[in-house]
């Protein structure tokens, strides 16, 4: 995939229904092993629970997906929790949404919105970043050039993550895939050539908060 929706850092999210206590802890993971073993340790933070429900995804293409409902009545937890992972398009990651029964019964409705809430609500004290497959370019100019670039760059909502001034100027810049040859068509037509390409390396990457990620 040429980018993707992961969790960059977990969180938990908590929610009140009907006196029925209702914690989220979502966290990334990279694998089927990594996942069990995080549910597992929830398991056993959180023993005294009524439920203790869970769903991960795994893979570019959700290659692996699980969900369990941890007691609760068949598809009122851990589908739902799962089905809000694939809707907001999270790739690996994983969560429980621990359950403190609080006396008064939810109904299957209610059981599917709380579980599902509660997972939109440990999403949202989550970090969730998209990550890209492209390219750091590095790229050497003189001084009439570098204007030219921070416009080419700016046109496509590309940013300098890093610039060297001497007599000449080197940029740095993080390009999708699918702009990389485009861009070094234009950045050579406007420099006249003169625009240098000093290295392409393949990354993927994000940025949080305007800061550049690089995986």
């Amino acid at each position: 995939m040429k980018q993707m929706k992961i969790v960059y850092k977990g969180g938990e999210g908590e929610l009140v229904e009907k006196k029925s206590r209702f914690i989220a802890t979502v966290v990334p993971v990279n694998s089927e092993e990594e996942a069990l073993d995080f549910i597992a340790a929830m398991k056993k933070k959180y023993w005294n629970a009524t439920h203790n429900c869970s769903a991960f995804v795994v893979g570019e293409n959700y290659e692996i997906q699980r969900c369990s409902d941890d007691g609760e009545p068949q598809g009122t937890a851990g589908r739902p929790m799962l089905d809000v992972l694939l809707g907001e398009e999270i790739h690996n990651a994983a969560v429980v949404v621990t359950r403190y029964f609080g006396g008064t019964l939810l109904g299957t409705g209610g059981l599917v919105r709380a579980y599902s809430k509660a997972v939109q609500e440990g999403l949202r004290e989550s970090t969730v970043i998209e990550k890209k497959v492209g390219a750091l370019l590095r790229i050497r100019t003189d001084y009439n050039g570098i204007g030219k670039i921070q416009y080419l760059l700016g046109q496509r909502g590309l940013t300098i993550t890093n610039s060297e001034y001497t007599d000449v100027v080197v940029v740095e810049t993080l390009v999708p895939e699918e702009q990389r040859k485009e861009l070094r068509s234009a950045v050579t037509e406007a420099t006249n050539g003169k625009a240098e390409f000093l290295s392409e390396d393949a990354v993927c990457f994000a940025f949080l908060d305007g800061e550049p990620l690089i995986f």
